[in-house]
């Protein structure tokens, strides 16, 4: 299923009012505060204040592991495999489960007062405070806790998973006693959760109900996962360690923590190991004033067929590296890593301090799912919990892509070689379904078709376009024609050989040359609330640039590097036709459009159908996919999420400004939004048609998507493409940037702002060809500069067709006349109108009463 399904508030979206409770989650700009417990919602906190790097993520939980909704701990791309039962076998369908494992918490240290332990929901706290800093990548939390005899405890603890050391998270804990002496201990532990009864009382604040029929939900096993292979624990130095294999899918892991105590107060340790669980356990002769700081540094390393036994190894030279460095290094190089990701990729909203604290924390969240995923593909929920299973889907490529793309173009090229490693997997995928070329799973962790439901999943075809889309805006953003010629272009061959192969050539008179038309049938797009269609909008128009696309690479590498055109026949078996074959397929591509209407249907009959009355749709029906069966949704003019409107966005170059218009129209009205993947669309189409109010409500929902937990399933873990397309609405949106292509010469880079009113200003930042380009929207005038320039020269942007070439030196400021169209209100509900044989088409809510 879709990536980012949940029940959003109505099909209409909600008034740009900051949905926050303030007093608990006070605005700072650069940081996420909390300054109260609350144990309603522990599952959506834990998923907001999660500490990661894209390999490693630590959930929000609390040290003292009593309350909790998931105590969780994830390593992008380890998981464990399973057989999918059918009820009703088919040929081709979907055989190997794959799912995220919780991987062992060293997230545990318990503090105990005179035998008395903290936890958080029971105890009386004079003070608290919790903040996710942005500038830091540290979370804090400080506590005055009052305990049942009257003692006042200060208790300060930090966690940090460094972006530049992968594999490590370096955790303290600090406690001072304020008035009177007391007995301190402390127990620090690695617990295998995965298999071991969760100890926490408090499992309900998870800010959404257990739908026992959600697709969203990861699988879960009712055996053991994690095999133990190793433990130990050193007496001397309070290092601990724990070593497991996974029962099916074979991979391996070690896990290694290393203890240190600093205080002049007396104390003593000891240390205690078992398969599921290793821990230390000091205890202290505490007196007043005198601080007490416990110091864990935590090392991770996992492979796909490499013993534990050497996984400790390499996680023992981790921790003994980071020794050696010192802890203070850690730190400050992470502040140095945050520095430059934000001169790279903050985008500043002035005088909007609480849009602008949301802004930060979704951009700081795709950071933190993608910055070291080295080798794995983005997770659904990046490394912030299991939902979706810990899953790759379409949304990588369409969703968070251009952040990556734009802001941390390393990052985006390890995301693409992960889906070039992918390519033999998805040449036999492609084969399994009589196909040529290859076709990329629609959910997976190790490269096989994960999705047990082929009509929203392997019918899905567009994901191969998906890829191309998002490789082709790689190269030219780039000028990275290195990693094109070399692997990336078997991406488009392969891809391209598979639309080839799918579609069709009809002779119609009225059709491309000659009167054919080339028709793909039998998929779904993007909107999953109509499935297995013929001639799927999206699906022919990204097709259709995938086609074309991949024709131009190959005739431009056989013209500028020969070399390199023998190593791609050599690999792919490429034919000297199959090029021209593509450039013919796309040229008389169908794309469907209704005279009458003045509309490019969804696909060949879906206006046919009759419409779902959402406007009467009661709230507890939503979101559809939940209290509807399929084939009851499929019946009906309904949309899951954008599907033309996103068109209209990715080769917004092949529509009038009145068609999109029109298609925007008519489909904006009859979109549920129970996709997160949907308000963000909707706002860069609403901004760019002219529905300025529309567009700001969309973007503020997107925004507020997990921090206020629209869909009641942010404790699942965070929706990662819907935090990616935040920096598109932003950018794209009300910024107004397009990247056309580099066929495009001089007019690949096109700015047309769209300024919300009550915006003084609008600043963003895009990576080019290694320059990196600043914008500055205002009223009325452009500011364009040069922030960095490795050499490359001139920046060539086209604003509203004038031709500005930005170089290093002084900013340029281009006069602004207007902010685009501005049109009052929103699309009306489209039903009661007539189609081209002169029935209406008409609105109603299935039922069976």
């Amino acid at each position: 299923m879709n990536a980012h399904d949940g029940p959003g508030p109505s099909h209409k979206a909600p008034p740009a009012a900051d949905p926050l409770d303030r007093t608990r989650f006070p605005i700072d700009e650069w940081r996420l505060v909390e300054t109260r417990f609350d144990g309603d919602d522990l599952g959506t906190t834990e998923s907001l204040f999660t500490v990661g790097n894209g390999y490693l993520g630590l959930r929000g939980n609390y040290s003292e592991s009593r309350d909790a909704h998931v105590d969780g701990t994830f390593i992008n791309g380890f998981h464990e495999t399973w057989p999918i039962s059918h009820a009703e076998e088919a040929y081709g369908f979907a055989r190997i489960g794959q799912t995220i494992v919780n991987v062992p918490d060293p997230k545990v240290i318990r503090l105990y007062v005179d035998d008395e332990p903290l936890q958080v929901s029971a105890a009386d706290l004079l003070d608290y405070e919790r903040s996710l800093d942005f500038r830091t990548g540290v979370l804090t939390r400080e506590l005055l806790w009052r305990t049942p005899g009257g003692k006042r405890v200060q208790i300060r603890s930090t966690r940090m998973v460094p972006l530049e050391q992968r594999h490590l998270a370096i955790l303290t804990f600090e406690v001072t006693l304020l008035d009177q002496r007391a007995s301190l201990a402390i127990s620090s532990q690695l617990i295998n959760r995965q298999d071991v009864e969760r100890e926490a009382p408090n499992g309900s604040g998870g800010g959404g109900g257990e739908a026992g029929a959600d697709p969203r939900k990861a699988e879960m096993f009712d055996r053991r996962v994690l095999v133990p292979r190793l433990h130990g624990a050193d007496p001397d130095t309070g290092r601990i360690k724990l070593g497991y294999r996974t029962a099916e899918s074979g991979m391996t892991l070690g896990v290694v923590a290393d203890h240190t105590l600093e205080t002049t107060a007396h104390h003593t340790m000891d240390v205690h190991s078992e398969d599921d669980m290793a821990k230390v356990m000091y205890r202290i002769s505490a007196e007043p004033g005198v601080p007490v700081k416990l110091t864990k540094i935590v090392a991770f390393h996992t492979a796909q067929t490499v013993p534990p036994r050497e996984l400790i190894d390499r996680c023992e030279r981790t921790v003994d590296r980071t020794h050696e460095e010192g802890i203070a290094r850690q730190y400050s190089s992470q502040e140095a890593w945050l520095k430059d990701f934000w001169e790279r990729a903050d985008v500043q909203v002035a005088d909007q301090p609480a849009l602008q604290q949301a802004i930060r924390w979704n951009l700081f969240s795709i950071l933190q799912a993608s910055a070291r995923a080295e080798g794995q593909g983005i997770a659904a929920k990046g490394v912030s919990g299991s939902g979706y299973g810990g899953h790759y889907f379409w949304d990588t490529e369409i969703y968070v892509m251009p952040f990556l793309t734009y802001t941390l173009p390393s990052v985006a090229r390890n995301a693409l070689r992960f889906r070039y490693n992918l390519l033999d997997n998805a040449r036999h995928r492609a084969r399994e379904l009589s196909q040529k070329g290859a076709l990329f799973p629609w959910r997976t962790i190790n490269g096989h078709e994960a999705s047990a439901y082929y009509a929203a999943g392997t019918a899905q075809y567009h994901i191969d376009a998906d890829i191309a889309y998002a490789l082709s805006q790689y190269v030219g953003a780039t000028g990275d024609e290195e990693f094109l010629a070399r692997e990336a272009v078997d991406i488009f061959v392969e891809t391209a050989r598979l639309w080839a192969d799918l579609g069709f050539w009809r002779d119609e008179g009225d059709g491309g040359d000659n009167g054919r038309t080339f028709h793909i049938h039998g998929v779904t797009g993007p909107d999953e609330y109509t499935t297995v269609v013929n001639d799927n909008l999206y699906t022919n128009v990204l097709a259709r640039f995938n086609l074309r696309r991949a024709a131009r690479a190959v005739w431009e590498l056989e013209r500028d590097d020969p070399a390199a055109y023998d190593g791609l026949v050599r690999r792919t078996g490429l034919t000297v036709d199959e090029p021209q074959e593509w450039a013919d397929a796309a040229q008389a591509m169908a794309i469907t459009y209704d005279d009458f209407l003045g509309i490019h249907p969804q696909d060949a009959h879906f206006l046919e159908r009759e419409m779902w009355d959402l406007e009467n749709t009661p709230l507890d029906k939503r979101p559809l996919l939940l209290n509807y069966h399929p084939l009851v949704i499929y019946r009906f003019q309904v949309l899951k999420q954008a599907d033309v409107v996103l068109a209209l966005f990715l080769q917004g170059e092949e529509f009038t400004p009145e068609q999109k218009k029109a298609d925007f129209d008519y489909y904006d009205p009859i979109t549920t939004g129970d996709s997160t993947l949907s308000a963000v669309m909707q706002s860069i189409m609403a901004a760019e048609v002219g529905y300025h109010e529309l567009a700001v409500r969309y973007f503020v929902s997107a925004l507020f998507v997990d921090l206020a937990d629209r869909h009641n399933n942010t404790a699942d873990g965070l929706h990662v493409a819907s935090t990616g397309g935040v920096w598109s609405a932003l950018v794209s949106g009300f910024g107004g940037f397009r990247d056309i292509g580099s066929a495009a010469g001089d007019e690949q880079w096109q700015i047309d702002p769209r300024l919300p009113d009550g915006w003084p200003s609008l600043t963003y930042r895009v990576t080019l060809h290694g320059a990196r380009l600043r914008v500055i929207v205002r009223p009325d005038e452009l500011e364009l500069a040069l922030e960095h320039d490795p050499g490359s020269g001139p920046i060539t942007v086209s604003v509203r067709g004038q031709q500005v070439v930005v170089a290093d030196g002084a900013p340029v400021t281009v006069p602004l006349e207007h902010q685009g169209p501005r049109l009052e209100g929103e699309p009306p509900y489209p039903a009661g109108i007539q189609r081209a044989d002169g029935t209406v088409i008409s609105a109603i809510v299935p039922s069976g009463d």
